[in-house]
């Protein structure tokens, strides 16, 4: 198996720039902001903390953990969070415990289906309701657990992701609601990634999750990679309900961490619960991180479709999809017929660096790329800072030639 597409595409962002290479950094999905001043004093004041710690995490993580759902309508104990390094590997212990075949929004983030191949298991990838990515359309969540069934190979989950990864958008309320009544008729455990959920650009939203909906059916994985860019800190955390069928699947996931991680690292595990109790200063972080993601990937868009792409506008995190399927004519002579080729030529003679949108589960035939945003923000702290201050961001000189750079290599097409 390959490296994985998204952490491929930053590593070859890193050589073309120590090649001296032009780059449009438009591949990885880092939240690239710097890392609050506070939460540096409290990983420096916890350092010393050495010791390996409890294997479902330190109990002021799990406790903060707990708060942090329950003050968002999901009531949680701490003994049912369980803490990793990073959503990711607690996302490959769930699935391992559950067993497939798991059922997967369609595109979804690329490890979702890569950590079911790992373990052996089958994932079905359900298509989205237009425009609502990360949440399969009920209808035909329900037409594939049946079809499953009736093949004698049921399916034990399904999984959701809100916001959204690669879309950028956020499903409906009636959605949610309407795909967690088909998981109880399917007997489906949800798996809800929320890892976006504090960068809904519009605070005024309203924004529903699984967790909220059924929150007995309903195993969550957060963390703090995304809402404060502490991508490199390897921070997760998971909410598994206890008191019914989940509670082997917790115990599973705890005896794989004892096996594979013993423990999150002691002192981001510390820093980590300050930050899940939602000190003003970091809430305040996060709006404006929040804030400048979406002016930023509404100006992407907005370049996107100026240039003839289907693009649905991005409701929160930092991910933009364009369908550049109105282009297929003028690809065609290219030898662009998919999302692969189309990758390719932006990025070896535009130096324009996307993933196709086959890396997420898309047809490979589809001229579909995810596009992440964050890291047109600069390379340097100074930079972030100041376009997290900005009015207007998108118009500050290195975002504007970002995005000037990529209007005018779709305008050669």
């Amino acid at each position: 198996m390959l490296v994985s597409p998204t952490l491929a595409i930053n590593e070859e962002i890193a050589r073309r720039r120590a090649q001296g290479l032009p780059v449009v950094p438009l591949g990885f999905g880092e939240a690239s902001l710097p890392v609050h001043p506070s939460l540096v004093e409290a990983l420096a004041t916890h350092a010393a903390q050495a010791s390996y710690g409890e294997v479902a995490g330190a109990a002021p993580l799990r406790e903060a953990a707990a708060g942090y759902w329950s003050r968002r309508g999901v009531p949680t104990r701490a003994e049912e969070v369980v803490a990793g390094p990073g959503s990711k590997p607690l996302l490959y212990a769930v699935f391992e415990a559950l067993g497939g075949p798991v059922l997967l929004p369609k595109p979804s983030w690329v490890s979702y289906a890569a950590q079911n191949a790992i373990l052996g298991q089958r994932s079905v990838g359900v298509p989205t309701v237009p425009g609502e990515g990360g949440v399969p359309d009920p209808e035909l969540l329900d037409r594939a657990a049946r079809e499953l069934r009736e093949g004698r190979t049921p399916p034990t989950a399904v999984l959701v992701t809100v916001p959204d990864n690669p879309t950028g958008t956020v499903a409906t309320p009636a959605t949610v609601r309407e795909l967690c009544r088909v998981a109880e008729e399917h007997d489906l455990v949800v798996i809800s990634d929320e890892i976006y959920l504090d960068l809904v650009h519009d605070p005024d939203r309203e924004v529903i999750t699984p967790s909220q909906v059924a929150p007995g059916r309903t195993i969550t994985t957060t963390g703090l990679s995304k809402n404060l860019a502490l991508g490199g800190w390897r921070i997760g955390v998971a909410r598994i309900p206890g008191g019914g069928v989940l509670d082997p699947v917790r115990r599973r996931v705890t005896s794989v961490a004892s096996e594979l991680w013993s423990a999150p690292a002691h002192p981001v595990q510390l820093a980590a619960a300050w930050a899940f109790t939602e000190p003003e200063p970091l809430v305040s972080h996060i709006a404006r991180s929040s804030r400048l993601h979406g002016r930023v990937a509404r100006a992407t868009a907005a370049v996107l479709r100026s240039a003839g792409a289907l693009v649905a506008e991005p409701g929160g995190g930092f991910y933009v999809y364009p369908d550049l399927e109105p282009l297929r004519g003028r690809l065609a002579p290219r030898d662009v017929a998919g999302s692969p080729a189309l990758a390719r030529l932006l990025l070896e003679e535009h130096g324009i660096a996307t993933l196709p949108g086959v890396a997420f589960g898309d047809d490979e035939d589809r001229l579909t790329l995810r596009v992440a945003t964050p890291m047109l923000y600069g390379t340097t702290d100074a930079r972030r800072w100041a376009a997290l201050d900005a009015d207007e961001p998108e118009g500050l000189p290195w975002i504007r030639e970002g995005l000037d750079t990529v209007a005018g290599a779709l305008g050669a097409l």
